[in-house]
C-alpha cells in the first residue's frame, strides 16, 4: 500500500472520529456525521458509541427516547440515525428521488401507491394521534383492520413510504420492540432549508466528517443525483482542499496531517458503519481479497487493524458476560491480540457486561 493511500485511511479515521477527538453526546456525534446508518438497530448503538468519550447502549437510547436522535428513512430509502434538528430538512431534500425511483416495484410488486399510501395515512395518523406510540405488529393490525392488506412485505412497504413522506419516525422502544410515532408529534418544528442551502449543508458536513471522498462517493452516499451531487460539492468547494490520488480527486477539510502511531490500533466496527458505507470505493480500507470473507466492508462487522479490515468479529451475549469471537484475515501476533482485547472490553464496558474474547489463530 502507498504512503498516501496510508495517509487516506489515517485522515478518515480521524475525520470520523475513530481516532483523536470523540464527541461528548449522542445527538453531538450523529449532528456531525449528518446521518448514521441504523437498519442493525444495536449495530448503530455502537457505531455512536464509538466516536463518544463516555458511552454505553442505555445513554444513547435515552437519546433516542428523549427525541434528541431519531430513527428513519432519511437517505438512499435506508434506516439511519439523524440528530432532530436535520430530519425534515433532509427528507425534503432526499426522499422525493426515492420514492421516484421506487414507485414502479412498490405498484408492481406490492400494490402500493399514492391511493393507498393516503388511505394508510388517515388510518396511521388516527390511531397514532395524541401521542400514542405503536409497535410494527399494532400498526399492521390497524391497517388491516381498515382493510388495508399487510401480508407479506406489503405492510413494511406501506410504513416506509409513510416514513418518506414525513408521516411517521421510529419513538423509544418497548422493552425490545420498536415503535412508530408520528413525526410532527415526536418533533417539535424545526428549522427549514431551501433546496440551494440543504444540498450545500449536506455537502459541507458529508466532507467534513468523511473526508477525503470523491464527488463519486459522496453521490453514493447521499442518494442525490448527479447533477445535485455536483452542484452540492461545488457550493462549498471553496472551503475544501483537493487532492488527487492515482487519477481521482479527492476532498477533505484543510488539515495537517494525522500523527503516525506506533501502537498497533484496532476497532471493532459494526455491520453498515460510516467508515466503511461512507464510500462507494472502499479499496483504501479493503483488501480486493479479503472482500468476500469481509461482507464487501459492509455486510459483516468488521475488525480494523490501524484503519483497514483485517478481520471480521461476532458477539455471543450471555446474561452478564459477552463473547468476542474475532476471524483474522491478518497474521496473528501478541500485540494484535493485545489490541483485540483491549477493543473487546470498551465494547463490553459500553453494553455493560463482563468481557471474554475468543482467540483467533489468524492466517
Amino acid at each position: 500500500m502507498s504512503a498516501r493511500a496510508f495517509d487516506l485511511v489515517r485522515r478518515r479515521l480521524r475525520q470520523q472520529r475513530l481516532v483523536g477527538g470523540a464527541f461528548t453526546t449522542a445527538e453531538e456525534a450523529v449532528g456531525a456525521l449528518v446521518a448514521v446508518q441504523a437498519q442493525d438497530y444495536l449495530g448503530a448503538l455502537w457505531a455512536v458509541g464509538l466516536r463518544m468519550r463516555e458511552a454505553d447502549e442505555a445513554r444513547i437510547e435515552r437519546a433516542l427516547a428523549e427525541r434528541r436522535i431519531v430513527r428513519t428513512w432519511p437517505l438512499r430509502g435506508t434506516l439511519h440515525f439523524v440528530a432532530a434538528t436535520d430530519v425534515r430538512w433532509l427528507l425534503e431534500l432526499a426522499t422525493p428521488r426515492v420514492l421516484q425511483k421506487n414507485a414502479r416495484r412498490l405498484r408492481d410488486e406490492f400494490g402500493v401507491d399514492d391511493k393507498v399510501c393516503a388511505r394508510a395515512r388517515a388510518v396511521v395518523e388516527r390511531v397514532l394521534g395524541g401521542g400514542r406510540a405503536l409497535t410494527r405488529d399494532a400498526l399492521y393490525a390497524a391497517l388491516d383492520a381498515a382493510r388495508i392488506d399487510t401480508a407479506g412485505q406489503r405492510g413494511l412497504h406501506i410504513l416506509w413510504c409513510l416514513a418518506q413522506r414525513g408521516v411517521l419516525c421510529f419513538g423509544a422502544r418497548a422493552g425490545r420492540q420498536q415503535t412508530f410515532v408520528l413525526l410532527d408529534e415526536w418533533l417539535p418544528p424545526t428549522r427549514a432549508l431551501a433546496r440551494d442551502e440543504a444540498l450545500a449543508e449536506l455537502a459541507c458536513r458529508y466532507f467534513a466528517s468523511r473526508g477525503p471522498a470523491t464527488l463519486r462517493d459522496f453521490a453514493w452516499w447521499s442518494g442525490l443525483a448527479p447533477a445535485d451531487a455536483a452542484s452540492a460539492l461545488a457550493s462549498v468547494r471553496e472551503g475544501l482542499e483537493r487532492t488527487a490520488i492515482d487519477g481521482r480527486d479527492y476532498w477533505h477539510v484543510p488539515a495537517a496531517a494525522p500523527r503516525r502511531s506506533a501502537a498497533t490500533r484496532v476497532h471493532l466496527l459494526p455491520a453498515y458503519d460510516e467508515y466503511t458505507v461512507a464510500y462507494q470505493d472502499r479499496s483504501a480500507a479493503l483488501d480486493p481479497a479479503h472482500a468476500a470473507r469481509a461482507g464487501n466492508g459492509i455486510f459483516k462487522p468488521a475488525l480494523l487493524v490501524d484503519g483497514r479490515i483485517g478481520g471480521i468479529w461476532k458477539r455471543a451475549l450471555a446474561k452478564d458476560a459477552v463473547t468476542v469471537s474475532p476471524e483474522l484475515f491478518v497474521r496473528a501476533t501478541s500485540a494484535l491480540h493485545a489490541a483485540i482485547a483491549a477493543e473487546a472490553q470498551r465494547y463490553a464496558a459500553f453494553l455493560r457486561r463482563r468481557c471474554v474474547v475468543a482467540r483467533s489463530p489468524g492466517t
